[in-house]
């Protein structure tokens, strides 16, 4: 299996990161949190037309019908610039659900809005996720899916978050428009598409804050020298690299197994994986960067809130790692059962 991203997949993040720096995504973060969502959409927009939104989108409802790995690339810049917005939800999970129907009514009515940025999406799936969408108070499109019932939805209460710009709420079911097995399969499939985005971004969000933190330890001086110079900043950021590093592979492989039979496996092992080390970088960011680093006037506040919203976002750890021992105990006992052993 192999790992390593092709030259145009390296290309197309390139292009993205310089697509996101020229976009002043710390400002639309801002903006979006204080609800001006005007700076927000204009730089979605901007995503649409390099092609962002249409990846998980067949060509058939206006996409591009890329891999997974091309969403994982994606997303990962996204993460490394903080954008703000149901992003995962309206370019990953809402597309991966409604194509998984055998009605693709539903997909040829909201997808191709999606892909060009003219609408976003947003859902909430209870189970396994925690039954809240995110902006549905800015998303055209606010669904409902439960274990046998996909629901358009509306908006009740408002559920807080520590990440400022990411607005919560739980949504009551208004109108049914697909039921019965084929929903919790097509669910399921949705939820671990977003799951595997929400590790793209937390990896990107990560590898944002080492590069903030290696930065300002360049630049802050204590006793005559940066204090990346200390033996003690040199350990603690060369942990959150070789953590970023060793989680990486385990997201493409993630990305990679999405049409096989691991793929709840291999997307919980990529979302513990790079969420942990998200964290671990986050808590040496704000240890390098000190007292200004616990400022909200910071920039580095945007990443530190974010990643410990999405460490959760897409189901906790716990049942991540729930879902991950059900897998291994499952192969155990078919393995077993293929050789005879009671």
């Amino acid at each position: 299996m192999r790992f390593a991203l092709s030259p145009e997949q390296l290309d197309f993040g390139a292009s993205l990161r310089k697509l996101l720096e020229a976009g002043r995504a710390p400002a639309a973060v801002r903006a979006w949190a204080s609800g001006d969502s005007g700076p927000g959409r204009a730089l979605i927009r901007q995503l649409a037309d390099a092609g962002v939104l249409g990846l998980a989108v067949a060509e058939q409802h206006g996409g591009i019908g890329a891999e997974p790995i091309d969403l994982v690339v994606a997303f990962q810049e996204l993460g490394r610039a903080a954008v703000p917005g149901p992003l995962v939800e309206t370019a990953a999970a809402i597309p991966a659900l409604l194509q998984a129907l055998p009605d693709q009514d539903l997909a040829a009515r909201w997808l191709p809005g999606f892909a060009e940025g003219a609408a976003l999406g947003t859902v909430a799936f209870a189970p396994p996720g925690p039954g809240v969408a995110l902006d549905a108070d800015t998303a055209e499109v606010v669904l409902l899916a439960g274990e046998n019932q996909l629901s358009t939805g509306n908006r009740t209460g408002l559920v807080r978050s520590v990440d400022p710009a990411r607005r919560l709420f739980t949504v009551a079911a208004t109108e049914t428009v697909a039921e019965g097995d084929q929903v919790r399969a097509a669910a399921a499939a949705g939820f671990d598409t977003g799951a595997l985005a929400c590790a793209a971004q937390l990896l990107g969000a990560g590898k944002a804050l080492l590069h903030a933190s290696t930065e300002y330890s360049k630049q802050r001086k204590q006793f005559g020298k940066p204090i990346g110079e200390f033996q003690a900043v040199k350990q603690k950021l060369a942990d959150v690299l070789i953590a970023l590093d060793l989680a990486e592979p385990l997201l493409h492989r993630a990305a990679l197994t999405m049409a096989g039979t691991t793929r709840s496996r291999d997307v919980s092992a990529a979302v513990i994986a790079c969420g942990d080390a998200a964290y671990r970088a986050a808590r040496a960011a704000l240890q390098v960067h000190g007292a200004i680093g616990y400022t909200a006037e910071y920039d580095l506040s945007l990443w530190l809130t974010k990643v410990t919203a999405l460490r959760s976002a897409w189901g906790t750890p716990d049942l991540h790692r729930a879902r991950i021992a059900r897998a291994l105990r499952e192969d155990t006992d078919s393995d077993r059962a293929a050789r005879g052993i009671a």
